[in-house]
């Protein structure tokens, strides 16, 4: 499996910005489709977003289409989650996931998981 390490996480007010980062060792990066989940607490892992192998396909939840992007610079064996005008309810510890087959909006089929940054939002 592939290590994974998040960072990039905090409190910031609402119509902010933060950008999370997630550091990947331990197999070829480009191997991996990585996505995006959060939790906030007493619910269910909820899929953000995702991208392929070579960057040519991202996928979104429908909450955060239009507000975050994400990216992947395979040189540098990491993953980005670009997240502009915060509300509230983003607010959750956001988990950068690692799939070495096709990707899916289920966390369960993912294979390797980091261990998640918190992110608050005030309003």
């Amino acid at each position: 499996q592939v290590q994974l390490i998040e960072s990039g996480g905090g409190l910031v007010q609402a119509g902010d910005s933060l950008r999370l980062s997630c550091a990947a060792s331990g197999r070829t990066f480009s191997d991996y489709g990585m996505g995006w989940f959060r939790q906030a607490p007493g619910k269910e892992r909820q899929f953000v977003a995702a991208i392929s192998r070579s960057a040519a396909t991202t996928y979104y939840s429908d909450s955060v289409k239009g507000r975050f992007t994400i990216s992947r610079d395979n040189a540098k064996n990491t993953v980005y989650l670009q997240m502009n005008s915060l509300k509230p309810e983003d607010t959750a510890v956001y988990y950068c996931a690692a799939v070495s087959g096709l990707i899916y909006r289920d966390y369960t089929r993912w294979g390797s998981w980091g261990q998640g940054t918190q992110v608050t939002v005030s309003s």
